[in-house]
């Protein structure tokens, strides 16, 4: 697996896997027991409904086990935002 610092992980855009746009990345969530990210804290764009998000702040939390791809953008699985709001 290709390694990648997580400060590169800031301001990156963050897009679902149907290709609407979620928000830029804030900041990063870790466990300081096994040192694994968690999850994702992003700013939400505009028009997103947050609703179905965990939310605090201004900000939504995206598990890091719905993150699909790192490239330009980080894609995120649609399905498994969906599961982790319920």
């Amino acid at each position: 697996m290709e390694k990648i610092s997580a400060e590169e992980l800031n301001d990156k855009m963050v897009m679902d896997s149907e290709g609407s746009e979620i928000g830029v990345v804030h900041n990063i969530v870790v466990d300081a027991g096994t040192g694994m990210l968690t999850e994702l804290v992003v700013k939400p764009a505009t028009e997103l409904d947050t609703s179905g998000f965990k939310k605090e702040d201004n900000y939504i939390f995206i598990p890091f086990e719905a993150v699909k791809a790192i490239r330009d953008v980080i894609v995120v699985d649609s399905e498994k935002i969906r599961e982790h709001a319920q």
